[in-house]
């Protein structure tokens, strides 16, 4: 079996809005997380068409305003990642920190003094930071003033923003991300395009504008890297949900290619290669209209093809199955991205169907695919956690997860996949994107804050943090 290479990025990933808290400190503006309720029906309630993102700014709890408070304990939690070994560390930085409503023409120096300490910190551990540029926190503004990532305006906007951090810690920096997750928008586009029911996610070619929109000006971001330094690695960044066609009915099997397509491919074809896909005017077709009727100019074609991405960086977390032919299948209610229930496998606390198989299948396929570097940028358990009378979190049922999904890793490896690290999800309990919750842990630190807003902020490690830590010493060859 092959051995994880010398150089594997072993570390861990967080984003600003779920983590850093200090919500309007030092001149930061709202985002469009801070104006999302907590709880397990944020997303029912953001899609709701009557959804006004300033009423409701008053009208709910907010978990991410406060966060786990990293913006004045990041040293704190930094020297704990250090401890366990991290050779990188995956973070995001908050848009609305740097240009408050996204429009204006100066940065705010406070918040890049704050990025700058957080890099330098990282550095002072030799822990290599891994930044991405955009992750489901775009200013609230360019929601409310713009209507979200539809609007070309978005693009110099963007481009002007990734300018400003590129050119600050790119001499720091050497890894980077665009946009976080960017597919995810075909499920839920609140959180990566700003559209929801209200501003025109309901029409799919406003999601397809939005990622055209994306696309651009991730490409201009890539151009601005590679000028700034020769050897930065600047990726993409994507969920990927390995699909299985429910059984051999060739109708289950069409399905499970065409949603493949347009969930798995179709973001990545466009930000590897360069280019739209072949089969684009087929997928959108289904829609009632194709490319040529979206708001394409000139130069745009010829920007994404001469900035492809460096390397993809991916989420993963569940596989799906595809099933046409049942209208009464039982369907994978947690999973993100849909589809029914598989019988082979288990599901988590919050009904994500657990799937190591599925990541060294996922690795193969994109690999094959792209021949690009791939990075498993977020990958994790969320469940519950009970800290006990010791202050500890006896949480074995993490390990085994987390365990078996690097074994999935050696064995790509193995298969000749390029793999460039991993970094799980969560690697401090932080608020979950998708429920708003803290009771959602991945962490391999706990953090004393509950659903209600109460609690200490208090750090305590858990067991899997002793686990990681010899994965990490071990370079991937002790999981035990």
């Amino acid at each position: 079996m092959t051995d994880f290479p010398k150089e594997f990025l072993w570390g861990g990933a967080t984003a600003a809005n779920q983590l850093e808290g200090a919500y309007l400190e030092d001149g930061k503006g709202l985002s469009i997380a801070d104006a999302l309720p907590g709880g397990p029906k944020r997303f029912e309630i953001a899609y709701n068409p009557e959804f006004n993102w300033e009423i409701n700014l008053e009208k709910y709890t907010y978990p991410n305003h406060e966060g786990i408070d990293y913006y004045h304990r990041f040293k704190e939690d930094i020297k704990l990642f250090s401890e366990m070994g991290f050779k990188c560390y995956r973070f995001s930085i908050a848009w609305s920190r740097i240009f408050l409503k996204g429009d204006e023409l100066e940065p705010n120096e406070k918040g890049l003094v704050f990025y700058d300490q957080v890099i330098d910190e990282c550095l002072k551990y030799n822990i290599e930071p891994v930044i991405t540029i955009s992750h489901y926190e775009m200013p609230l503004n360019l929601v409310t003033t713009y209507g979200g990532w539809k609007n070309r305006k978005l693009i110099k906007f963007y481009e002007k923003y990734a300018r400003v951090v590129l050119e600050r810690y790119a001499s720091r920096v050497k890894y980077w991300m665009t946009f976080n997750e960017i597919n995810s928008a075909l499920h839920f586009s609140v959180m990566s395009q700003g559209l929801v029911t209200s501003n025109g996610s309901e029409e799919k070619k406003n999601i397809y504008q939005a990622w055209h929109n994306q696309f651009v000006a991730g490409a201009k971001a890539v151009k601005i890297a590679h000028e700034l330094r020769s050897d930065i690695q600047i990726g993409c960044m994507v969920l990927y949900a390995t699909m299985y066609a429910y059984d051999a009915n060739p109708v289950n099997q069409v399905a499970r290619l065409k949603e493949n397509q347009e969930f798995n491919q179709f973001c990545t074809d466009v930000q590897v290669r360069g280019k739209y896909p072949s089969y684009t005017n087929s997928l959108l077709q289904k829609y009632g209209f194709t490319l040529d009727d979206l708001d394409i100019q000139a130069d745009d074609l010829q920007v994404l093809e001469n900035n492809p991405v460096d390397y993809i960086g991916f989420s993963y977390y569940m596989s799906t199955a595809i099933d046409e032919t049942n209208e009464e299948a039982e369907t994978a209610n947690g999973n993100l991205v849909g589809g029914v229930k598989n019988p082979f496998l288990e599901a988590s606390d919050w009904g994500w169907q657990i799937d190591p198989t599925g990541l060294r299948i996922a690795l193969n396929e994109m690999y094959g695919r792209y021949q690009k570097p791939l990075f498993v940028v977020e990958n994790g358990l969320g469940a519950y956690d009970k800290l006990d009378e010791n202050n500890y979190v006896n949480d074995t049922y993490r390990i085994d997860y987390l365990r078996k999904h690097i074994k999935a890793i050696r064995e790509a490896l193995n298969d000749g996949v390029n793999v460039m690290g991993y970094t799980p999800w969560g690697c401090i309990d932080l608020v979950s994107a998708s429920t708003g919750q803290m009771s959602k842990r991945y962490g391999f630190i706990y953090v004393d804050k509950n659903d209600d807003g109460t609690g200490s902020f208090n750090r305590y490690k858990k067991e899997s943090f002793n686990w990681y830590k010899k994965v990490i010493t071990s370079n991937g060859k002790d999981l035990d």
